[in-house]
């Protein structure tokens, strides 16, 4: 065709024959078009998660452990803590709860960005199980010359900690347990939320759709997980758009895929804790009933206690850090004390003691 003729085409004719082949063939046009939706989707989110790394760099520094590049924060001395965060979270979730300047008066605190969260890595060719990860922070703790340390795991990260005291018992010394899934139940959002780990589909999806609909999701979450109280003024101070990486979906996809196969694995697991353990969660947690789960694990560890804390929900370190850091002072003091008697450490749960209800009621932030 001259070029003549192509100059002499006005813009109506060739929107015509666009008509026509879009008639002609629908589904084909319809391909390209999403694939090309998807293509500047997935471009808009990779610029989006650049611009979070770059607005959030590094606030500790990095191990490399088992050819992974794990970043952790270290403050403060005395005893080592362990602080292991929640799923789809990271570092700065117990930096900005304040739990971290707290317990640093006292103590040693360690805290990790787990694997595939925060600014660490997570390598594609594991299984990244609770028991993988204690794997992984036991040999992080033991390079950092951590021989034995107390252990506070929040959410999934309450089942890393449980996989590390089972797994090296001398390593841990006391456990914290706040708001942890530790039994097998029927959760259809768990399969909804696992969709991004599926492979090739997933990282479609994690690359161009997920981060949008997260972001659209993210105050009903928020109200979810905080509720019934009101997400706090200092949980500004927690990075959104880190969480919403397509690196991160993916690991917290990952971890919602893992979550009942793992509490069916551990079931039978908990009665040979044999450290000291104290348990704490929100009466109205509206993401994991603590009857069946917090309440069931009192029941099965002979010297844990338990603490239900009235007027709070799955973020329990955030809305009642008060309460979490009192937890940690118990089960310091109950580690001295079977450290220096050969008597088990005195079993107190809440329902036995009268002043408990007072007293964190008193202490909710």
């Amino acid at each position: 065709m001259s070029a003549v003729a192509l100059k002499t085409r006005s813009p109506r004719s060739l929107f015509l024959k666009g008509g026509r082949i879009a008639q002609a063939h629908p589904f084909a046009v319809a391909a390209v078009t999403t694939i090309g939706a998807l293509a500047i989707s997935a471009l808009v989110n990779r610029r989006l998660a650049r611009n979070a790394e770059r607005d959030n760099p590094p606030a500790g520094r990095f191990l490399e452990v088992n050819g992974v590049r794990l970043h952790y924060v270290e403050r403060g001395s005395g005893r080592p803590l362990v602080l292991l965060h929640g799923n789809g979270s990271m570092i700065q979730d117990f930096e900005s709860s304040g739990l971290i300047d707290s317990a640093a008066k006292n103590y040693r605190v360690i805290v990790f960005d787990r694997p595939g969260f925060g600014h660490s890595d997570r390598p594609r060719n594991v299984v990244w199980t609770p028991a993988a990860q204690a794997e992984l922070i036991s040999s992080a703790l033991y390079r950092l010359g951590v021989s034995d340390a107390l252990v506070l795991g929040h959410s999934w990260g309450a089942s890393v900690a449980v996989a590390l005291a089972l797994k090296y018992p001398r390593l841990v010394q006391g456990l914290v347990l706040a708001s942890g899934y530790y039994y097998p139940t029927l959760r259809p959002d768990v399969v909804a939320l696992s969709a991004p780990a599926v492979p090739f589909v997933g990282d479609v999806l994690r690359y161009t759709v997920s981060p949008i609909v997260s972001r659209l999701i993210w105050p009903l979450l928020m109200a979810k997980i905080f509720g019934p109280r009101s997400v706090p003024k200092k949980f500004e101070g927690f990075p959104k758009e880190m969480a919403l990486r397509p690196s991160q979906i993916r690991a917290s996809a990952a971890e919602s895929a893992l979550m009942i196969p793992d509490a069916f694995y551990f079931r039978n697991e908990y009665a040979n804790l044999k450290m000291p353990v104290v348990i704490v969660a929100g009466e109205q947690d509206r993401l994991v009933d603590i009857d069946s789960q917090s309440a069931r694990l009192h029941a099965e560890v002979p010297q844990s206690s338990f603490h239900r804390v009235p007027g709070t929900g799955h973020m329990i370190h955030q809305t009642a850090t008060s309460v979490v850091m009192s937890a940690i002072n118990e089960v310091a003091k109950d580690s001295s004390t079977a450290d220096s008697s050969p008597t088990p450490p005195i079993i107190r749960s809440v329902e036995d003691r009268t002043d408990t209800k007072a007293e964190l009621s008193g202490a909710l932030l």
